[in-house]
C-alpha cells in the first residue's frame, strides 16, 4: 500500500484485476448485510483514489449483477463525489463506451451483451446525475464536441476505439440524456 499524500489516510493501491477482485467481494458481503453502507463508502473512498482502483470497482459496479448502483447509498454517492474529477472522467467514458457498444452488439444480433451495454449506460448516466455538476458538465461538453464536432481532447479517445457516425451520433444523444 501507498500513500498518495501524509494528509490521506493509506489507500490500498490494487492492480486492475486486484480491484475487481476487492470489489466483488466487498458488493456481495454488503448484499448479503454482512458489510455496512459506512464500512463500503469508506473502502470505495480507498479504491477509487487510484486509477485502476476505480476503474476495477466499476467494473463490477456498472456491469455486475450487484444492485448497488441502483440503489446507490448516499454515503458511497458522498465518497465518489469527493473522489473528484477522476471519478467523473471514468464515468463520461463509460457512458460512451457502452453506448457505443449497446450499438455494436445490437447491430451483431447479441441481444445478452446489448442488455449488459445498455444496463451500464443507464447506471452511467445516473451516477454523472449524482455527481458535482459543474464538473460533470465541463466533460460531458468536452466529449460532446469531440463526438459532434470532432474537436477537441476527446477525439483521439473516440478515434482510438474505432466508433463510426451512428455510435457518435448515440454517444451525442447519451450526453444529452444526462441532461434531461
Amino acid at each position: 500500500m501507498t500513500a498518495t499524500s501524509p494528509s490521506q489516510p493509506s489507500p490500498l493501491q490494487p492492480s486492475f484485476a486486484q480491484a475487481i477482485e476487492i470489489s466483488g467481494q466487498w458488493l456481495a458481503l454488503w448484499e448479503a448485510g454482512e458489510l455496512s453502507e459506512e464500512v463500503l463508502a469508506d473502502r470505495v473512498a480507498e479504491l477509487v483514489v487510484s486509477r485502476d482502483g476505480a476503474r476495477g470497482f466499476f467494473v463490477v459496479a456498472l456491469a455486475g449483477d450487484s444492485p448497488l448502483m441502483d440503489r446507490l447509498p448516499e454515503l458511497v454517492v458522498l465518497q465518489l463525489r469527493l473522489a473528484g474529477a477522476a471519478v467523473v472522467d471514468l464515468m463520461v467514458r463509460n457512458l460512451a463506451m457502452s453506448t457505443a457498444m449497446a450499438l455494436h452488439h445490437g447491430r451483431s444480433g447479441d441481444g445478452n451483451q446489448k442488455t449488459g451495454s445498455e444496463r451500464v449506460q443507464l447506471r452511467s448516466r445516473e451516477l454523472l446525475r449524482l455527481l458535482e455538476p459543474s464538473a460533470v458538465k465541463q466533460r460531458l461538453e468536452t466529449l460532446l464536441a469531440a463526438a459532434r464536432d470532432g474537436e477537441g481532447d476527446d477525439v483521439t479517445f473516440l478515434e482510438r476505439w474505432g466508433y463510426d457516425a451512428e455510435q457518435r451520433s448515440a454517444i451525442c444523444e447519451a450526453i444529452e440524456a444526462v441532461a434531461d
